[in-house]
Formats: C-alpha cells, sequence, structure tokens
C-alpha cells in the first residue's frame, strides 16, 4: 500500500462522512436559525425552546434519507474490503 493509496481512502472517507452528515446538520442549522429569528423578534429567551424542533427535524431527516445514508455507507464499506486483497498485493 503506497501513500497515494492512504490518500485516496481517507479521501473518500472524509467524502462520504461530509455527504451522510451534510443534511443532518444542514436540517439543524436551518431549524436553529428559524428559531433564532423567532426568539429575537417576539423577544423570547428561552435556551430550552430550539432542542424539540431541531430534534424533530433531524428525526425526519432520518426517516427520509436514512436508506439512501445507509446505502452509500455499506456500499463504500463492500467497496473498501473488496479492495484489501489489491491493496495487500502491491
Amino acid at each position: 500500500m503506497n501513500q497515494d493509496t492512504v490518500v485516496n481512502l481517507a479521501s473518500q472517507a472524509i467524502t462520504l462522512a461530509l455527504s451522510v452528515a451534510g443534511p443532518l446538520l444542514l436540517a439543524s442549522l436551518v431549524i436553529g436559525l428559524v428559531i433564532s429569528v423567532f426568539q429575537a423578534v417576539t423577544q423570547i429567551q428561552e435556551q430550552t425552546l430550539s432542542l424539540i424542533p431541531k430534534i424533530v427535524g433531524i428525526v425526519l431527516v432520518i426517516v427520509v434519507l436514512g436508506p439512501w445514508m445507509v446505502n452509500k455507507m455499506v456500499t463504500y464499506t463492500q467497496n473498501l474490503y473488496g479492495s484489501i486483497p489489491s491493496m495487500v498485493g502491491s
């Protein structure tokens, strides 16, 4: 296994992590922003107000995009395990 292979594997892993975590983080960010604007407009300063909407939003994203996320991770893992013999052989 040479340096290029390691860099390629790390790059693929980071890309996969960002593509799987991205929708969850984006949903949390948007919901947090909307709740923050709502709190600023109404002057409600309750710290726990954004917790429940964020949890509900993340659960909805997982329900909708969960199969896609799992498919991406399984495909990456199968490709990684499948390429082990060629990486060890070189």
